[in-house]
């Protein structure tokens, strides 16, 4: 009886025990997490920092080079700020969940703005290489092809340059998004200077055109008797004024213009001007004769 006692005592006692231990680990993995979360709050503080003043370049509309490699810098260095931070997890399966889980929080809370400035930048890049694209277009040594492909391959090594190491980032959207408005500026080009060549062509054609029926009409005239050889050109002066009145028959079509012209050299002239000496009426007469 007493040797059943004793030993219903002794696994009494065990039990007891048993829960004290595992009380003073659970204490421990909650003590442990705490200190990890503290860690995690200095890492990531530090991080948002970063990321804010790489939000404020972007911003700006600036195209930060080698925005990936600053990027990954940041959560490197956030990362390693918590490994330093954090308690050793000794081995502790627990612990080592814990810590293990407050990394991956930690990578997964720098990520999401990360990839919005990365979003950002490609936009940027974006209508940086369509300027180029529409500045080398315009050149006559270089064809819409050849400037597509220098755009598209200046597009895809910044890019590049953009993405940070491990993520998932993609710029093949955007790629796709530049290549597809290159090409419709590029038949919009096209369909422009076909109008243009076709209506100088048409210009062309309407002018030679015309000439032909002018001279055609023309020599129809002559063939006809109806044109007249005949140019007769007068010009009158009213005397003591400025107004010269000129009449013209050429061609069969008769001009006649009334002009307001100084005479400057009146006064070297003498009192009665020297048109007075030039026939009657003040009268000069000019006669062409086509013969």
């Amino acid at each position: 009886m007493l040797g059943r006692r004793a030993m219903g005592g002794a696994f009494l006692l065990l039990v007891v025990v048993l829960l004290a231990a595992v009380k003073v680990q659970a204490d421990s993995a909650d003590l442990y997490a705490v200190q990890c979360a503290k860690a995690f709050g200095k890492a990531l503080k530090a991080a948002t920092a970063e990321i804010e003043s790489l939000k404020s370049e972007v911003a700006e509309g600036k195209l930060v080079s080698n925005f990936g490699a600053k990027a990954d810098a940041i959560c490197n260095t956030a990362l390693s700020t918590f490994a330093m931070e954090a308690p050793d997890a000794d081995k502790d399966p627990i612990k080592v969940q814990i810590h293990d889980k407050q990394v991956e929080e930690l990578e997964k809370s720098m990520d999401p703005p990360l990839n919005v400035l990365f979003i950002r930048q490609l936009l940027t890049l974006r209508d940086k290489a369509l300027q180029r694209y529409k500045t080398q277009a315009k050149g006559t040594e270089t064809s819409d092809y050849e400037a597509m492909q220098a755009a598209d391959a200046y597009f895809s090594s910044e890019a590049e340059a953009c993405v940070r190491a491990g993520s998932d980032w993609d710029y093949a959207a955007e790629r796709a998004s530049l290549q597809q408005t290159m090409n419709f500026i590029a038949q919009k080009n096209k369909k422009l200077l076909d109008v243009k060549s076709q209506a100088a062509q048409t210009q062309q054609q309407t002018m030679a055109l015309l000439q032909q029926q002018q001279s055609q009409m023309m020599q129809l005239q002559n063939a006809l008797g109806g044109g007249s050889p005949l140019n007769l050109g007068l010009s009158y002066r009213i005397p003591d004024t400025n107004i010269n009145v000129q009449y013209t028959f050429q061609q069969g079509r008769t001009n006649v213009q009334f002009t307001c012209i100084p005479d400057d050299q009146a006064p070297f002239l003498g009192p009665q001007g020297f048109t007075h000496g030039i026939g009657p009426g003040n009268l000069g007469v000019t006669v062409n004769l086509n013969v």
